[in-house]
């Protein structure tokens, strides 16, 4: 994980516009419908690649039972750049681009969970570090950028993770189910074509610090960066950053507390 500052910058310096990803302009877009989606879902090109992706998931993904339990476990991790040992999928998950991702020894991803790496260049881009949990209905995408999650951090269920200019997460990090992290911020100017032409500007990359706790359906938005130890209350719009050790809770949120 990237070494993170004691103390938080007081200004977020601004990035160039990002791209709105559309699938949807991909998918629709002249070229053959095995190129379309060996791009979208596959994430390399030839016929060997897709053909095992194919059969990976169709044998294995939604297979109930110690039978697909275990065929999960067996062929799942040939199709990810990096896999650890010990790595344990559940049911109805779903891979696009799996080459580009990286997870560490003894990670669990739970049922029904999306993991979308077509943004990320390498499996460097998209890491799940050692003993971290996803748990179910979880979804971590990569739309540019990187999505880097530490060692030992646990992801609650229904929470989405959007990384368009970036989402770090550092050790040992506890993030409560239904929570929002990265996106950018739609141009809104009148006149200049609709907001969804006009595209997304964001102000940076999430920076979430170590032993941080998140509760239930906290929205962290861009740019944002959370010293390590801080705690977030259930609810907050994180807008701003958060000092390390603050205790912080709102909308948008403030701190309202230290822990000593």
């Amino acid at each position: 994980m990237t070494q993170r500052p004691d103390t938080l910058p007081e200004t977020i310096q601004q990035e160039p516009p990002a791209h709105k990803d559309r699938v949807v302009d991909l998918l629709s877009s002249e070229g053959s419908a095995l190129s379309k989606y060996q791009t979208v879902f596959v994430g390399v090109h030839g016929l060997w690649p897709t053909v095992r992706y194919d059969l990976t998931m169709m044998l294995a993904s939604g297979m109930r039972g110690a039978l697909g339990f275990a065929l999960r476990k067996a062929l799942f991790p040939r199709l990810l750049g990096v896999a650890g040992a010990g790595v344990t999928f559940g049911r109805s998950i779903s891979l696009r681009c799996p080459g580009r991702m990286s997870l560490g020894d003894n990670v669990t991803i739970d049922d029904h969970c999306s993991l979308d790496a077509r943004g990320a260049l390498s499996a460097s881009d998209f890491t799940i570090g050692a003993a971290t949990l996803i748990a179910r209905d979880t979804i971590l995408l990569v739309k540019q950028g990187h999505l880097r999650i530490g060692a030992r951090c646990s992801i609650g269920s229904q929470c989405f993770l959007g990384a368009v200019s970036g989402i770090e997460i550092g050790d040992d990090t506890i993030i409560a189910g239904q929570c929002y992290f990265g996106g950018g911020r739609y141009h809104t100017k009148l006149g200049a074509g609709t907001m969804q032409q006009q595209g997304l500007t964001t102000r940076g990359a999430v920076v979430i610090g170590k032993d941080v706790w998140i509760g239930a359906g906290v929205k962290v938005l861009d740019g944002v960066r959370i010293g390590d130890g801080a705690i977030i209350g259930a609810g907050a719009v994180v807008t701003g950053d958060v000092a390390p050790a603050a205790i912080v809770g709102g909308v948008p949120a403030k701190q309202i507390g230290e822990r000593t």
